[in-house]
């Protein structure tokens, strides 16, 4: 009888998760690179791209049940259009239903054939947010569909995902990319790399149906959950990408540990020459946290500490003795920050404290072109003792001569590829620079022993004396009328405020135009001040002109969305509105806070809510009145387990995340580490695929 010849073996190359996404059916160059803008390369990229929320169009709400801050599905027929011109293009549309209520339909982007499709008459099937507008309740740029003749509105029968997307992709072209995606997923023995032993002590489910559940939830599954991130589906998830970064940060400080860096030490004197100068003492929370830095920097192993402090504590001038122990041995040092911003903040400061002691500050930006960057290069491969910038310090042609130490501000804006990119840029044989990392997000400690495994923790939990304590209130935003009032009689005092867009949505442009929306309107009721509008769509150029008409006392008003966040400091600035307050987590909030304050004046910060609140939302807004102590307010953040991040946004690298939330998914983290620990001893080769299929081509940095 004739032997079957036996089946090959299935190479490992053939895991459908890393085929390149352009293999896709229909997937072609454009939409390649429309799919790369958000990070997704592989088929395994889309499976772990999840939906931001949930749309539950399963059925159609009457006009007269809306509730301002839902979003809901309305049916009616158009009952008046006008198109008005007299700040910028709108198109309004009011419909009616049998309710014998009426819903305006607010639209700023639209064209003349838009226009026309919407007579009065005409039958409509709509979706958006309900919020209060002048007229009564309306929708600002809702999806719609016109119904034709006697077609009675279809609704659908599943909750509709809606996933991050990026210009030049729609969310339904997205979704069906992510449907080719999902047919692909192996069966659940193969996509699990967790060995099941450990998944069965420690109770998770099958990483293929917590995919394909989050996905395509069905119409009984629990919104509330989904919505909050807290579906026993979403955590399986987000346990896997915990442990997945907890397994990366520990095999990145081992690898640490094993390098040499130079010791600095140096004399002292410059430090004790800076500290006689300055025009406060230390505070004993500054002294003791320089006094750790200063003990790192003199051993012979890369120092890798973190410096947490709360807005305003003192972190810049801890930084610059740090930078000075570094002169003082000889060695460079290079200061890197996310935002031009930011890094000219730094540069003021540092030209202010050490070009007095003889010590030249290198400036090295985006904005420094043509033979300003040229003589900047050369003097910065020439030895320039401490060079101050942004990402460009990163780019090729940067050299240093003896880089001793980094500094990099609010790490987690920046990925582990473009921190280790500054460190490796100061290699010197089998030398590498210390690294001092600075944050202005106090993080409880169980956090900071996970998102920051890779580094040694120090607090600055103290603030200097004589910071303006900021008076704190929640209003409503039906009370709206009066917190413009209120701005217009500081504007006439001759202050200044900022007004905080802080829509959480999928897309940039939907920001911005949050933000726009916000500045025609106080456009129209502030006449006679100048109001300035600042987005993440902008250029940078755009950005830094608005930012420095503001500090120059310009501008009354600033319209931001978050980009103002972290860094920026205009002491005359005594105002605060943040909308949609309920929405953000109680770290955020406290970053955007801590933008006033910073003068003699006595400031103010309104939070403004839609009414309902949640219990969550509440309690959150309570903590932001009762105090200002960041680390009572990460304390807090994590006791209430909101969907508030107290690690920042999501951005590629060390502490990006996709689908955790390190402050709601905390008491995940024993059992991570436990894992971990487990999984680094007895399944080394299990660890590298997780790291591979998370971080992807940051993979190769769990080495570093």
């Amino acid at each position: 009888m004739a032997t079957r010849p036996a089946r090959p073996a299935v190479p490992v190359d053939t895991d459908p998760g890393l085929t390149p996404v352009g293999k896709l059916p229909g997937v072609g160059p454009a939409l390649v690179a429309s799919l790369a803008r958000l990070g997704l390369e592989r088929v395994q990229d889309l499976w772990f791209h999840l939906p931001l929320r949930y749309e539950d169009k399963t059925r159609v709400t009457p006009i007269a049940d809306l509730r301002p801050g839902e979003r809901a599905q309305v049916e009616g027929v158009v009952e008046a259009v006008e198109r008005g011109f007299r700040h910028r293009p709108q198109l309004k549309v009011a419909i009616g239903d049998d309710s014998r209520q009426t819903l305006l339909l607010r639209f700023f982007h639209f064209n003349r054939a838009q226009a026309e499709q919407l007579p009065p008459g005409a039958r409509l099937l709509c979706y958006g947010e309900v919020r209060h507008g002048a007229q009564g309740l309306e929708m600002v740029h809702p999806t719609y569909q016109r119904l034709t003749g006697e077609a009675v509105a279809a609704v659908d029968d599943l909750l509709s995902p809606v996933y991050p997307t990026t210009e030049g992709l729609g969310p339904k072209r997205l979704a069906g990319v992510i449907g080719k995606a999902l047919a692909l997923l192996p069966p659940a023995a193969r996509l699990e790399l967790i060995p099941s032993a450990l998944c069965a002590e420690h109770g998770l489910t099958s990483l293929r149906d917590a995919l394909l559940y989050v996905h395509r939830p069905p119409p009984d599954a629990r919104l509330d959950q989904l919505v909050l991130g807290r579906h026993p589906a979403q955590q399986r998830l987000a346990f896997e990408e915990l442990l997945t970064q907890h397994l990366s940060l520990r095999r990145m400080r081992e690898a640490v540990r094993r390098r040499r860096a130079p010791k600095l030490g140096g004399d002292g004197e410059l430090r004790r020459q800076l500290l006689a100068s300055l025009s406060f003492r230390l505070t004993a929370a500054q002294q003791r946290v320089t006094d750790e830095v200063a003990g790192d920097l003199a051993r012979n192993h890369p120092m890798l500490r973190l410096v947490q402090g709360d807005v305003g504590s003192g972190k810049t001038v801890v930084a610059a003795l740090a930078a000075l122990a570094a002169v003082e041995a000889g060695h460079q040092v290079a200061l890197m920050a996310p935002t031009e911003l930011l890094a000219e903040q730094h540069l003021h400061n540092f030209r202010h404290w050490l070009q007095p002691l003889g010590i030249e500050v290198e400036w090295l930006a985006g904005k420094v072109t043509g033979k300003a960057r040229q003589q900047a290069l050369a003097r910065v491969a020439g030895g320039a003792p401490v060079v101050i910038g942004t990402h460009a310090l990163m780019q090729e042609g940067v050299a240093f001569e003896r880089l001793g130490l980094v500094i990099v501000d609010e790490q987690h804006r920046f990925g582990v590829q473009q921190r280790l990119a500054l460190r490796d840029k100061g290699r010197d044989g089998q030398l590498v620079p210390h690294q001092l990392v600075l944050t202005a997000t106090p993080i409880p400690r169980t956090l900071a022993m996970s998102a920051y495994a890779d580094l040694d923790v120090s607090s600055i939990d103290e603030l200097p004396p004589g910071r303006t304590p900021v008076q704190t209130i929640a209003i409503s935003n039906a009370r709206r009328v009066e917190v413009i009032e209120r701005i217009h009689a500081a504007c006439g005092e001759g202050r200044q405020a900022y007004w905080v867009c802080t829509l959480i949505e999928e897309s940039e442009q939907l920001r911005a135009q949050a933000a726009e929306v916000a500045h025609a309107e106080l456009s129209a009721a502030l006449a006679g001040f100048r109001i300035g509008l600042i987005h993440g769509r902008m250029k940078p150029k755009e950005k830094q002109a608005v930012m420095d008409s503001f500090k120059a006392g310009e501008l009354a008003v600033l319209v931001a969305t978050t980009v103002i966040e972290v860094g920026v400091d205009v002491p005359n600035a005594s105002l605060m509105v943040i909308e949609n307050s309920e929405r953000l987590g109680l770290a955020q909030l406290h970053q955007l806070r801590g933008r006033v304050g910073r003068g003699a004046v006595a400031s103010n910060c309104v939070l403004l809510y839609q009414p309902p609140l949640g219990q969550l939302a509440r309690e959150r807004l309570q903590v932001m009145r009762e105090t200002s102590d960041g680390f009572r307010i990460a304390e807090k953040d994590l006791e209430l387990r909101g969907p508030g991040e107290v690690l920042g946004t999501r951005q590629t690298g060390q502490l990006s995340f996709r689908i955790a939330d390190l402050t709601r998914d905390a008491h995940l983290l024993p059992a991570v580490q436990q894992v971990g620990e487990r999984m680094l001893a007895e399944h080394p080769q299990q660890t590298v695929q997780l790291i591979e299929r998370w971080i992807g081509g940051a993979a190769r940095y769990a080495h570093a």
